[in-house]
C-alpha cells in the first residue's frame, strides 16, 4: 500500500543529478555551508544521462575546433562573440575545478580531465578559405593565443596521421591545432562533486526518486510532490527554492511549475550515435578531437568529429555524433514525452518552428535510416582508410533543443542553453543541450545573480566567489595578463599543457 507523507523541507531542493545541479549543489555549500539541500534522481546512478561520457558530454568545449561557434556572416566576416563567451566560461569552469582540487574536495584530477590537442579539419577551397579567416579572427584575441593553422599535407600528416592517410595529395585541405585544449570526462567529474555533497552536514541525496508535481505556496514557498520509484510511496516536501535541472526532463517539470516565465517555451529532441573503434591499434594512432563542418541542415550539436576520449580509465575512439530523431526527452524516457510536453501555451511556437525546420526534420528522419554503408561514408570522409570491421554503434543520449515565443516570428527553435527562472527568484530550470556541462559554472553564477542576487551582492559571497573563481566578474578576453595568470593556476593544478609549453 502506497503511503503519503508531508515534511518540512530543506532551503534548496535540486531535481536531477547530473553536472548542472552538481555545480550548483557545491557552489551554494562552499558559499554557505548551513545550506540545507535534498537532491532527487529517478534514475539509481547519478550521471546516467547527458552528463556520462558515452552520451553527450565529454569535450572540455572552449571553442577551440567547434566551427558551429564562429560563423560566417554575409559579408564574409566570421562572428567570434559567441566563441569568446565559451571560451572565458569554460576558463571559469577550469579554475571552479582547481579550486576543489586545492581544498582536497575531490578526488585527484586525472580521473576526469586530461590535455588533448583540439583541431579543425576542413576540406574544399571554400572550407579553407573560411578556416584561414576563423584562424585569424580568433587569433586576434588572447584566450586564443598559440592556435596553429597549417595547409601543409606533411603538417596535417604529423597532426592527424589516419586523417590524411590514404586521402588524395590533390585535395586542399586545411587544418588548425590548440595543444591546450582537453577531454573532460563529465560523468565522472559529476560523481566525484556528488560524493563530495553527500559528505557535507545538511545534504541528502535521493536516488530512485521522481518530482511529479511542483506547487507554489502562499508564502512564496513551493511544494514538491515526489513519488519513491522503489517502494510507491510519495511525499511532498516544502522548500524556499528549486532548480530543475533534469536535462530533458526539465521541460515538463517547468511546465508543472505553472510560473508565468516559462509558458511559450517547447522542446525539440535530437537523439544520437556514435561509431566506437574496436581496433586498439588504431586507436593508438589517433590522439586529438578533429572537428569539421556540419552538413547543410544539419543541427550544430551534429557536427561530426573523430575524437579520443578516456572513458572509465581506457582510451576510446568515437567518430559522430549520428543524428536522430526520437520523441524521447530523455535516454530512458518515454516516446510519449514529446506530446505530453505539448500545451496550450506553446503550441503555437512549437508549430511555427516546425515548419521553419521542416528541411532538419527530414535530415533527422534520414540520419535514422542510414545503413552502416552510409554511416562508414560518413567516417571515410575523415578517416579514408577506416575498415568497417573496426567499428560498431554505440547509442549516445537525447538532447532536447529549446522552442520558445518570438514576437517577430511566433517561435524559433535555439541551439544553445537558457535558464528560466521566476520573477522571484525561488525556482529555475534550465533547458536546452550544447555546449552545456563544459560551461556549467558560468551557467550557474548566472543563475545565482538572478535567484540569489542578495547574498551574491554580499562581502562574505563575493570574496568566497573570488577565492573559488579568481576571475570572477573580469573579462578574460580583455584582460590577457589575468588569463595568462589564470592559465598557468590551472594548469598547474590541473596537470595540464599550458600556452607557454605548447609553443
Amino acid at each position: 500500500m502506497n503511503k503519503n507523507t508531508t515534511s518540512s523541507g530543506p532551503d534548496v531542493v535540486l531535481i536531477g543529478a547530473g553536472i548542472m545541479s552538481a555545480t550548483l549543489g557545491v557552489l551554494l555549500k562552499e558559499l554557505q555551508p548551513d545550506l540545507t539541500i535534498d537532491i532527487y534522481e529517478r534514475l539509481d546512478v547519478a550521471a546516467a544521462e547527458s552528463s556520462d561520457a558515452w552520451n553527450n558530454a565529454g569535450t572540455g568545449h572552449s571553442a577551440f575546433c567547434e566551427l558551429n561557434y564562429t560563423p560566417e556572416l554575409a559579408d564574409g566576416s566570421i562572428e567570434t562573440g559567441k566563441a569568446v563567451k565559451i571560451a572565458e566560461s569554460f576558463e571559469e569552469s577550469k579554475q571552479f575545478w582547481a579550486y576543489l582540487i586545492q581544498q582536497n574536495l575531490i578526488t585527484i584530477p586525472e580521473n576526469f580531465i586530461r590535455s588533448i590537442p583540439h583541431m579543425s579539419f576542413v576540406w574544399g577551397d571554400a572550407n579553407v578559405n573560411f578556416l584561414d579567416k576563423r584562424h585569424k579572427a580568433l587569433t586576434a584575441c588572447s584566450l586564443f593565443q598559440g592556435m596553429q593553422y597549417s595547409e601543409d599535407p606533411d603538417q596535417l600528416d604529423e597532426w592527424m596521421p589516419l586523417i590524411m592517410q590514404g586521402r588524395s595529395k590533390a585535395q586542399k585541405v586545411a587544418a588548425t591545432r590548440m595543444d591546450i585544449g582537453t577531454d573532460v570526462n563529465f560523468g565522472e567529474l559529476t560523481r566525484c562533486m556528488f560524493d563530495l555533497l553527500k559528505g557535507m552536514d545538511g545534504v541528502t541525496m535521493h536516488f530512485n526518486h521522481e518530482v511529479r508535481k511542483l506547487k507554489r505556496q502562499d508564502d512564496g514557498s513551493w511544494q514538491v510532490k515526489v513519488k519513491d520509484r522503489a517502494s510507491g510511496n510519495k511525499k511532498k516536501v516544502k522548500t524556499r527554492f528549486v532548480f530543475i535541472g533534469a536535462g530533458g526532463g526539465s521541460l515538463y517539470l517547468l511546465e508543472k511549475s505553472g510560473i508565468p516565465e516559462g509558458k511559450g517555451y517547447g522542446g525539440f529532441p535530437v537523439s544520437g550515435q556514435w561509431l566506437k573503434c574496436t581496433n586498439p591499434e588504431v586507436i593508438q594512432d589517433h590522439q586529438a578531437k578533429v572537428y569539421g563542418k556540419a552538413a547543410v541542415g544539419s543541427p550544430p550539436m551534429s557536427v561530426p568529429h573523430l575524437d579520443t576520449r578516456m572513458i572509465n580509465g581506457k582510451r576510446e575512439l568515437l567518430f559522430g555524433p549520428y543524428a536522430g530523431f526520437s520523441t524521447k526527452f530523455l535516454k530512458s524516457g518515454s516516446y510519449f514525452d514529446l506530446p505530453r510536453s505539448i500545451k496550450v501555451n506553446n503550441l503555437r511556437p512549437m508549430m511555427v518552428a516546425g515548419i521553419k525546420n521542416i528541411p532538419l526534420t527530414k535530415y533527422l528522419i534520414n540520419q535514422v535510416r542510414q545503413s552502416p554503408e552510409d554511416r562508414m561514408y560518413a567516417l571515410r570522409e575523415y578517416f579514408p582508410n577506416a575498415r568497417r570491421e573496426d567499428w560498431e554503434l554505440e547509442m549516445a543520449g537525447q538532447r532536447v533543443q529549446v522552442i520558445k515565443k518570438d514576437p517577430k516570428h511566433g517561435g524559433v527553435l535555439e541551439f544553445g542553453t537558457e535558464v528560466v527562472s521566476a520573477s522571484d527568484g525561488s525556482i529555475a530550470a534550465l533547458l536546452g543541450a550544447s555546449p552545456g556541462a563544459s560551461t556549467a559554472v558560468s551557467i550557474m553564477l548566472g543563475l545565482l545573480e538572478r535567484c540569489f542576487k542578495d547574498r551574491l551582492n554580499s562581502t562574505e559571497w563575493q570574496e568566497k566567489l573570488r577565492l573559488m573563481i579568481p576571475s570572477y566578474g573580469e573579462s578574460l578576453a580583455s584582460n590577457p595578463q589575468l588569463l595568462e595568470q589564470v592559465r598557468e593556476h590551472t594548469s598547474e593544478v590541473l596537470g595540464l599543457t599550458n600556452v607557454q609549453e605548447a609553443r
